[in-house]
């Protein structure tokens, strides 16, 4: 079976663990501080894919067309 997440998508995830953890993680356009895992880990992935990294699509929430 084929990696879900490439081996980069990791990398950028893991340095947003970390600036998290150094409290520099900044999130939208408030720009307040992260504190939620969770939320770092959205913040990477959503960076990965900006950066055109390998990453699922973003589960899709709401109402059905």
């Amino acid at each position: 079976m084929a990696r879900r997440y490439s081996k980069k998508s990791a990398k950028t995830v893991k340095s947003a663990m970390s600036r998290r953890k150094r409290g520099t993680l900044k999130s939208g356009r408030s720009s307040k501080t992260v504190r939620s895992r969770k939320q770092a880990i959205a913040i990477g992935l959503s960076e990965a894919r900006k950066k055109g990294q390998k990453v699922p699509a973003r589960k899709r929430t709401g109402k059905k067309k």
